[in-house]
């Protein structure tokens, strides 16, 4: 293992997206990450498409691909009592315990943060229910979706005259939750490294969602306003939407927040500058109209690179084989790197998206298949044997 985080060892029990992408953050930057599987109960973003090649299977998701590279898959039925001890004997060994079930589970496996101490006193123990571990709805079952509900993102999303649409899981599973995280664990890693004592890591995921909606909590705390939905709407600049380009469902994201960018983007689609120059906002409507017959025979590529040149922020609403296929941007920096994968050939995969220029972080296996590394671990980490592992996989532990 290279990487700063080369030579700490991570037991993640995560599942779904935000646990499995922090733990895919520490992996990414060196860390041994041993992901806890079971096919008695298997990893439901295993069974989540899209498929490789359009065939279903446990090691054909791309879901699951993406967020599992760099990792080392080990089958455990923490079913039996057999498997609960094993887990216990792999977290003697490791720096990090991680899970993101509900508050209870990983207590009942004998898993829990008082049980860990007992064997590794050091231990950083992450858990990132929905909830937390204490309150009225710490036992709540919850996903993106249900997260981002909750704080209130879903009622800010969509157009102002229509029922909320949401965002799906994107931002609760795949930013503010992860990032956190693993935040989290670097600072009990310095801790530890400062005073050599562990400590749990209570993180509810719906905390960390709240700053995506900083601004709207502060308008209510401070002015008393609770702000509605505002579809591509922007409170102060104008225009500020999607327009539509040449071509099929081509788009261009343009923001205009200054006079001198609504001259620029004015001269650019020949509009009439000086009848809007000082009330744009009170006429957001009207001037949405007038931009989109503007750009509605434009290539959206090439337009938003001349208003780049004026300083008008801009940008094409790309598709993901524009991302992989034909990103400058991306390309220059090495973003997409091929992986292959025992079942699904070769892959793209993204790398991480922060460069650190000393120790950067780096794809070096693509995810693991169900259960592949079982016997390498429990041979390497506790040093059993064929015959041992043998006895116990016919036993039912080792699935």
């Amino acid at each position: 293992m290279t990487g700063p985080l080369a030579g700490v060892r991570v037991l993640d029990f995560t599942w779904v997206g935000a646990g499995s992408l922090t733990t895919k953050l520490l992996a990414d930057h060196g860390a041994d990450v041993l992901k806890i599987e079971s096919s008695v109960h298997i990893d439901s973003l295993r069974l989540n498409p899209p498929f490789a090649g359009g065939v279903r299977g446990p090691n054909r998701s791309g879901y699951f691909a993406e967020r599992n590279s760099n990792k080392r898959s080990v089958c455990l039925n923490l079913r039996e009592a057999q498997g609960q001890a094993l887990a216990r004997r792999l977290a003697a060994d490791c720096d990090i315990v991680a899970n993101n079930f509900r508050p209870g589970v990983m207590e009942r496996f004998g898993l829990g943060y008082e049980d860990i101490r007992q064997i590794r006193p050091d231990v950083i123990y992450l858990a990132m229910s929905m909830q937390g571990s204490a309150g009225p709805e710490r036992e709540y079952l919850g996903y993106g979706l249900t997260i981002g509900a909750l704080v209130g993102l879903q009622h800010l999303t969509g157009l102002p005259d229509r029922y909320p649409v949401g965002t799906g899981t994107n931002y609760p599973d795949h930013v503010p939750n992860p990032c956190h995280a693993a935040f989290a664990v670097l600072a009990a890693l310095r801790h530890r490294r400062r005073t050599g004592e562990g400590q749990c890591i209570d993180i509810a995921q719906t905390e960390p969602t709240i700053a995506t909606i900083g601004t709207t909590v502060l308008d209510y705390t401070v002015n008393g306003v609770v702000r509605e939905r505002e579809g591509n709407g922007h409170p102060q600049w104008a225009p500020h939407g999607l327009y539509r380009c040449a071509g099929d469902d081509r788009w261009i994201a343009i923001a205009v927040r200054s006079d001198a960018e609504w001259l620029a983007l004015a001269d650019v689609l020949g509009l009439d500058a000086e009848r809007y120059a000082r009330n744009r906002h009170e006429h957001a409507a009207e001037l949405d109209e007038l931009v989109q017959r503007g750009t509605s025979g434009r290539d959206a590529v090439d337009l938003a690179a001349r208003l780049q040149q004026r300083g008008v922020a801009a940008g094409p609403v790309q598709n993901s084989a524009d991302l992989v296929d034909t990103d400058p941007q991306l390309a220059h920096r090495g973003h997409w790197v091929s992986l292959r994968h025992p079942e699904m050939g070769t892959s793209r995969y993204g790398m991480p998206p922060f460069r650190l220029s000393a120790t950067p972080g780096e794809l070096r296996t693509a995810a693991p298949v169900l259960g592949a590394h079982t016997r390498e671990v429990l041979t390497e980490v506790l040093g059993m044997g064929e015959t041992e592992l043998d006895t116990l996989d016919a036993a039912g532990v080792l699935r």
